[in-house]
């Protein structure tokens, strides 16, 4: 299929992009187990408690069993005793599996979003960036004109590298390339921006 291709002067024109990517099903239930499994893997489970064998301490029994009237207890380890174990606490990152993501979950997903972006007239494509923007004013002028203010720009290697620092403290738009993006980052932002080389590396990654 054909999409449009825009210049930054505003020059229109179109390039040619793979179906299964821009006009794939929309699979809303894949998408929603996708982005359940990427924000339990995004939490930090670094709160821990110890157990009762981890407490360092003598194992020996604090008293007789029979005898003292009292309740019968094996040692001070036990979480009843103030120093002991803690019964059911947090257990630390490393207790937690981490959900795993298959690759052919990530591509169907991934083509699942940018499919309905293009369908919602939310997904452009620029030409690559080939001058570099040093001032953020004129980065800001740029994503006003085209109305990108709420956006995930894609770039390639070289259009990211001249238009990085421009965009990097403009609020509500993320920079990134094909490497380091996510189904999260394309539900978090209105509109996603690739460049004309990006699309190609994404065709390569997501086919």
């Amino acid at each position: 299929m054909k999409i449009d291709k825009i210049s930054l002067d505003g020059k229109k024109d179109s390039i040619e992009v793979l179906d299964k990517i821009f006009s794939a099903k929309i699979n809303k239930k894949l998408v929603d187990n996708v982005l359940f499994k990427t924000n339990a893997n995004y939490k930090g489970r670094h709160a821990k408690t110890k157990q009762q064998n981890e407490i360092t301490g003598s194992t020996a029994k604090i008293y007789a069993q029979k005898g003292t009237g009292g309740a019968r207890h094996a040692s001070r380890k036990a979480p009843i005793f103030v120093g002991g174990g803690i019964a059911h606490g947090p257990k630390g990152e490393l207790a937690y599996k981490k959900r795993k993501l298959n690759k052919s979950e990530k591509k169907l997903s991934i083509a699942s979003l940018i499919t309905e972006k293009n369908k919602l007239n939310n997904l452009i494509i620029f030409s690559d960036f080939v001058n570099e923007i040093k001032k953020t004013k004129e980065m800001h002028l740029i994503i006003k004109k085209f109305e990108i203010t709420n956006s995930l720009i894609i770039l390639d290697k070289s259009s990211k590298e001249n238009i990085e620092k421009s965009a990097r403290n403009i609020p509500n738009v993320k920079v990134t390339d094909i490497n380091h993006f996510s189904a999260f980052d394309i539900i978090k932002f209105k509109k996603v921006v690739f460049t004309e080389s990006s699309i190609k590396e994404l065709e390569k990654r997501y086919s």
